[in-house]
């Protein structure tokens, strides 16, 4: 039965597959009845019922265990093609048989039900646990810039006459920030939710690496006023196939990451290049010529800063949903490079993190179709 899906089964479908099967064992060991003694037949029927009480409820089970007792009886046992038995033996066998078979479904199909409230219970727990790490993750995150805007937006309303204008500039910025740090989280937990969905549709359209890099590092310009941005783009790179909105925002998280987790002063460079590969043809034990169809190209984004790296044992854990460093700063929601996965694996790519001497990289490989429009325009 390939491709069939038995978990969305309904009971009759299930009946009619159980009678099936067992009709099929059967035919199968009566072809073969001269080689397989009539008692190895019942095993074998036994085995059948096993396998369906896996598989399906237990109206169906039922069913195919009094059904495969019947055919046993009336094709197997002499007298044949008779439910009469003669053989003391015989009868006690049937008698045997025909109990075991409906025990036997009727428990195996209750530990598949025991295994299955045993899994409920797990993901419920998880469920419960996520929910906790959610719920107290948030009311800190969200209440906090809230409390700031209401904080600064109550000040610049009331008439506080000893507000100067630097002060009020200096609420109406915090009110930013607030906001920002709000809609930051917001953005997080809609692009989580979409991840977990499997709702998230890409939206290709030809993207210049230039302006998505340049596009991200100005949407960051107060975080990296403090910071030594070096920008290397390979020359001449083309135009990619690719979500802007989606690449964006994981450059966005990596980038915002490395600004709040490094030393001011220290440096963040972001570098781009293309990487091509051949896919070759052995014919007559020559490659066939390179040309653009059989060409893979691969955008190559790489973010790097000097700041302390991440601690070696929690590396392959960053990009886990809700995970936090160990010494992490108060804040954030453990979302941002779980989502630079999420959307990076949307578009068939690649993303890993490792230490380097002088701080930590993040190495973004992503396959897209590209376009050299771009150059003709700038020649």
């Amino acid at each position: 039965m390939p491709g069939l899906d038995i978990n969305r089964l309904g009971k009759p479908k299930q009946i009619i597959y159980s009678v099936l099967l067992v009709i099929l064992v059967s035919g199968i060991c009566f072809a073969f009845g001269n080689y397989i003694d009539y008692k190895i037949t019942s095993f074998i029927l036994l085995l059948t019922v096993s396998v369906l009480a896996v598989l399906f409820d237990i109206a169906a089970v039922l069913i195919a265990a009094i059904l495969s007792a019947l055919i046993w009886n009336f094709f197997f046992i002499e007298p044949k093609y008779t439910f009469r038995i003669d053989s003391l033996e015989d009868g006690v066998l049937f008698s045997m048989y025909f109990v075991v078979a409906i025990i036997n479904g009727i428990l195996t199909y209750k530990i598949k039900q025991i295994e299955k409230q045993a899994r409920q219970k797990e993901e419920k727990a998880k469920a419960i646990h996520l929910y906790n790490t959610l719920f107290n993750t948030l009311s800190h995150e969200l209440k906090t810039p809230v409390a700031a805007i209401i904080g600064a937006a109550d000040n610049l309303k009331g008439d506080n006459k000893n507000l100067t204008e630097e002060n009020k500039g200096q609420l109406v910025n915090e009110i930013s920030v607030a906001a920002l740090r709000l809609n930051q989280q917001v953005n997080n937990l809609l692009n989580m939710s979409r991840i977990e969905s499997g709702s998230m549709q890409l939206k290709k359209d030809w993207v210049d690496i230039n302006e998505l890099v340049h596009s991200v590092t100005n949407r960051l310009e107060e975080n990296l006023k403090n910071h030594n941005i070096n920008i290397s783009l390979e020359k001449n790179l083309p135009l990619y196939k690719l979500d802007f909105v989606l690449m964006e925002q994981v450059l966005y998280n990596i980038i915002y990451n490395a600004s709040i987790y490094t030393q001011e002063h220290s440096d963040i460079s972001i570098s781009a290049k293309n990487l091509c590969s051949k896919k070759y043809s052995i014919n007559n034990n020559e490659e066939e010529p390179s040309s653009l169809s059989n060409e893979i190209n691969y955008l190559l984004l790489i973010v790097e800063d000097s700041g302390n790296g991440f601690p070696v044992n929690e590396i392959d854990k960053v990009f886990d949903k809700f995970y936090r460093l160990a010494d992490a700063k108060s804040g954030g929601t453990g979302l941002g490079l779980s989502i630079v996965k999420g959307f990076t694996e949307a578009h068939g790519g690649t993303v890993a993190l490792e230490n380097i001497p002088h701080g930590a990289r993040f190495t973004l490989k992503i396959p897209a179709e590209v376009s050299y429009m771009n150059n003709l325009k700038n020649e």
